[in-house]
């Protein structure tokens, strides 16, 4: 059994990281008994931390929130993962740079002397994408973020560069973030289509509209909706099947958002997409290994047209370079 404080503050972990804990759970977490169980939360009580709990066989706790609450407990990992995001919280295009290095600050003064030398260690430079050199406004964000939350209808207009046009009427499903930059996810109402508007554009009225039934993207995936959209609405225009002699997890670190599937030990499956066909072929002939093309024909006549185009490369004879081209001299003349 852990010595009494190493278990508090296990216990407050644990009840920090869901909303309620049947009792006998966490009595299970704990390798304790029910008893020790209440006993403990007894003691986070004296501390000041409010707990509530419910009586009966499926008894449990609650840990409440209010401004007695005393200052927060991180493990080790959560106090790194915190350090990471707002380091990282510079690049997200949301104009957060100084708030976030306020909040760093702020957290690393009431971390403990072990946990503060190594949130220390953990320093990144955070480089942001060109396009992130767009900003958002935080009440936008704000804004955004409460319409999904409570699925509420909304009003805004959109300042698009090149056309001006009435206020869109959507119903906003997901914020999300793509290549530095913000993007909402809405079902247009007057369109009546899925639609994703670039957070940057959006000037949000108020009031809200009323509030709607959420509905599902299609496909049921958000950032496979989101992916394809930017692509075009079938994806890409050419997609093909192979299987590669390589396992697959070697296999995804080189990919982005193709699939893979492992077959074996040494081989795989590969689903990818191209603008072409023979970009398809080069982009499966990088991985250097044999390969099988599934299909379509399509893939497989490219693939082929690449062989060949490969061997003839390696048949004809060498060219003779080219003579260097005389360059006029910079010297100045002499005098």
């Amino acid at each position: 059994m852990p010595k009494t404080s190493a278990r508090l503050l296990s216990l407050l972990s644990l009840l920090q990281a869901r909303r309620d804990w049947p009792g006998a759970l966490l009595a299970e977490r704990l390798d304790v008994s029910p008893r020790t169980v209440r006993r403990d939360v007894d003691r986070l009580r004296e501390l000041g931390y409010p707990i509530a709990a419910s009586k009966g066989p499926d008894g449990g706790y609650r840990l409440g929130a209010g401004s007695e609450l005393p200052p927060l407990l991180f493990d080790d990992d959560q106090a790194v993962a915190l350090t990471l995001a707002l380091q990282l919280a510079g690049t997200s295009g949301a104009g957060l740079e100084e708030a976030a290095q306020r909040a760093l600050h702020t957290i690393r003064q009431v971390l403990p002397a072990r946990l503060r030398h190594r949130v220390d260690t953990v320093r990144v430079t955070a480089v942001p994408q060109p396009e992130a050199r767009v900003r958002v406004e935080r009440g936008v964000l704000v804004a955004l973020s409460a319409a999904v939350h409570a699925r509420e209808e909304l009003r805004f207009d959109y300042l698009h560069p090149r056309r001006e046009g009435p206020p869109r009427r959507v119903q906003p499903h997901h914020l999300i973030t793509w290549g530095g930059r913000w993007y909402l996810v809405a079902w247009d109402l007057d369109r009546a289509d899925w639609r994703t508007f670039r957070a940057d554009r959006i000037a949000p009225r108020t009031p809200t509209g009323p509030r709607f039934a959420p509905r599902e993207v299609p496909g049921g995936d958000v950032a496979r909706f989101v992916t394809e959209k930017f692509r075009g609405a079938q994806g890409w225009p050419c997609r093909g099947e192979v299987v590669l002699h390589r396992p697959a997890e070697e296999v995804a670190e080189f990919l982005s958002d193709d699939l893979v599937e492992p077959l074996d030990e040494g081989r795989c499956r590969l689903l990818a997409g191209s603008w072409s066909w023979s970009g398809l072929a080069a982009a499966i002939a990088r991985f250097g290994v044999d390969f099988e093309v599934v299909g379509p024909p399509e893939l497989r006549a490219a693939v082929a047209d690449l062989g060949r185009r490969c061997v003839a490369a390696i048949d004809q004879p060498p060219a003779a370079s080219p003579p260097a081209a005389d360059v006029p001299s910079r010297r100045a003349p002499k005098s």
